[in-house]
């Protein structure tokens, strides 16, 4: 039996953030402190986020950031460990951070081993002992704290335990949502799972969206509509790109979980996914620009009025398919509102999402309002902390599920050590 006082299952963004705030927060009382990960080789999330770059946060980050989880108690979590304190957290680990077009914060030297790097070195500067290659396959809850079952056949007790094993995109990094299981067990309540942050797949068709494929590599500026028949449940504005399987980008990525979300709130009530300009966010305000273009220009075809706001494949694309042969002044005033829909709402044939395998994060999982926010202790079994994707929280593409990690992590790792101080 090998005993410690803290012992975080996990080292992801989350975790790792944990054992840095518990390491620091402990120092000189002589806690005991364990970081147990499964994998030989910490961080493989961490290593692939952002094309290998790691967008480690955001400039601003809000709580409507996030779905999921009570808003005021996602507040309380960032406010706890916020932007500027994460700016600085890294630079004093030795990693300076550049500041892109979208307020996305990336390391200077472009490189998610970096990030890793820095993170690993003040685990273990700060008195941490990390255990690799060893999988948690059980938490029991004993009287004076856990015991934790590991796969190398021995188990380890612990007066308290922080959780972090994440929830189940990009399994090939390990997440098998396997600490969702365990704590379910314990009591927690779990909210279902989805993807989150995944491409979309569409059907292949006659139609202008179903021939995706003839697009691939098309990015553009967009507007995408998510309807449930004439009610609108959420509309988001953003880059899109076509792909050989449908649309990906950030719009895309951050619609499917609200796609998935509304299959399982109803799901025998059919959507309605729609693709418009972003400058042009209704069929009049579209139809009045189209009039305004046919007598400015009436000699010219509809392809070539639609080149400035489309790229140059759709535009030639949504001209012929409208209008073949017609320059816009020739079209009749149905063909004109006909075109100004297609331009506003484009009903996009979505068939589904590439899933965990191609996620970024998790939507779902333990239940937010049973833990509390000043410490990220479970409600529901004394000594338990949660952080990190576990969590029914998940944000937008950009640094925020990275933010929402070194968040909870922080104050998780605190939380514990300042129980066990008090005790």
């Amino acid at each position: 039996m090998t005993e410690c006082d803290i012992a975080i299952i996990g080292a992801g963004a989350a975790g790792l953030a944990a054992a840095i705030a518990a390491g620091e927060s402990a120092a000189g009382s002589g806690l005991r402190i364990v970081l147990i990960e499964g994998a030989r080789k910490p961080g493989a999330k961490i290593l692939v986020s952002g094309g290998g770059r790691c967008n480690v946060t955001n400039q601003v980050v809000t709580p409507e950031d996030f779905w999921g989880g009570p808003r005021p108690t996602i507040r309380k979590i960032l406010q706890a460990f916020d932007v500027p304190h994460t700016v600085d957290w890294f630079k004093r680990m030795g990693v300076t951070l550049k500041l892109e077009p979208g307020g996305k914060y990336f390391p200077t030297t472009d490189q998610s081993q970096t990030v890793l790097d820095a993170l690993m070195r003040r685990v273990s500067e700060a008195g941490v002992r990390l255990i690799s290659c060893a999988r948690v396959t059980g938490i029991s809850k004993s009287e004076d704290g856990f015991e934790l079952a590991l796969s190398r056949d021995y188990t380890l007790r612990a007066r308290r335990v922080i959780v972090a094993t994440g929830g189940l995109a990009l399994p090939k990094s390990g997440s098998d949502g396997a600490g969702m299981t365990m704590l379910q067990r314990l009591g927690h309540t779990i909210i279902p799972t989805t993807p989150a942050l995944t491409p979309l797949v569409l059907k292949k068709g006659r139609g202008i969206a179903g021939r995706f494929a003839e697009f691939s590599g098309v990015a553009m500026d967009a507007r995408l509509q998510l309807r449930r028949g004439t009610r609108l449940l959420v509309e988001l504005t953003g880059s899109l790109l076509f792909t050989h399987f449908g649309i990906s980008g950030p719009v895309a990525m951050n619609l499917s979980r609200h796609w998935l979300r509304a299959q399982i709130e109803e799901p025998r009530s059919p959507l309605v996914v729609s693709m418009g300009i972003s400058a042009l966010n209704t069929a009049d305000k579209a139809d009045h620009w189209l009039t305004r273009q046919a007598a400015l220009h009436p000699r010219q075809h509809v392809a070539t009025i639609l080149a400035p706001i489309l790229p140059e494949r759709l535009a030639r694309a949504i001209g012929e398919d409208l209008a073949t042969g017609h320059t816009l002044a020739h079209m009749t005033r149905e063909q004109r509102r006909h075109l100004a829909e297609q331009l506003t709402a484009l009903p996009l044939p979505v068939a589904g999402t590439r899933g965990y395998a191609y996620a970024e994060a998790t939507a779902g999982g333990v239940d937010l309002r049973e833990i509390d926010a000043g410490t990220m202790r479970s409600r529901k079994i004394d000594g338990l902390y949660l952080c990190g994707e576990i969590l029914d929280v998940d944000g937008r593409l950009g640094g925020f599920n990275f933010q929402w990690a070194w968040s909870s992590g922080y104050v998780a790792g605190r939380g514990a050590v300042a129980a066990l101080r008090s005790a």
